[in-house]
């Protein structure tokens, strides 16, 4: 049965803060808030936990995970930025946008798209993420919270509780979330392509 706890979403509490990451070092698979929707997330380096995190999505590994980093210089460690991915990313981070780029050697090949060496990068502009990127030092391996045969993300922790606390090790309760997905902007070719159209406004406006 999963833990659940119920972060202030604006002044998140330290002590569950870091009882949390320290949940994601033990190899747990978590559900937090982002700006757009509730997401699913675990370590980078965890193996089982990435396992986990695509049976339970029922994805597999042609489906792009995302990297939630910090900021734009924790992006450089784990993607191949362009000048002019550069300035995009600064113009729309933090924010809900998920961008395809091409990974760097500090991605580990199983997280990447397994033709394309691709991942998702993703810099959140919410508290509770912000507090546990700051602890753990490193980006959340994560995807969108939207389960098999659905179309919408789950909007509610007490509802996500309901139907996954034998599936997860920890819920973060951090108040209603939207329905939204990220809108998904793949950068690895001539020109920024949208992928998925979600919460971010057209990048051209």
């Amino acid at each position: 049965m999963s833990q659940y706890f119920e972060i202030h979403p604006t002044h998140p509490q330290p002590r569950l803060i870091r009882q949390a990451v320290d949940i994601i070092h033990r190899g747990g698979l978590v559900v937090y808030p982002t700006d757009s929707s509730y997401a699913l997330g675990c370590h980078i380096g965890d193996k089982n936990a990435v396992t986990r995190l695509r049976r339970l999505r029922q994805i597999d590994e042609k489906h792009n995970l995302t990297l939630v980093c910090s900021d734009l210089s924790e992006i450089a460690t784990y993607a191949k930025v362009s000048n002019q991915h550069y300035r995009l990313l600064k113009q729309l981070t933090p924010g809900p946008y998920t961008f395809i780029l091409n990974a760097t050697t500090e991605v580990p090949r199983r997280l990447m798209h397994p033709k394309r060496r691709t991942i998702g990068i993703r810099v959140v502009d919410h508290p509770i993420v912000h507090a546990m990127l700051d602890e753990l030092r490193q980006p959340i391996m994560s995807c969108t919270l939207i389960l098999p045969g659905e179309e919408f993300p789950v909007t509610d922790a007490e509802d996500v509780r309901d139907r996954l606390e034998h599936q997860v090790d920890l819920i973060i309760d951090g108040g209603h979330c939207g329905i939204e997905p990220t809108t998904v902007i793949d950068l690895t070719g001539d020109a920024p392509v949208v992928k998925r159209e979600g919460k971010g406004k057209d990048f051209n406006e």
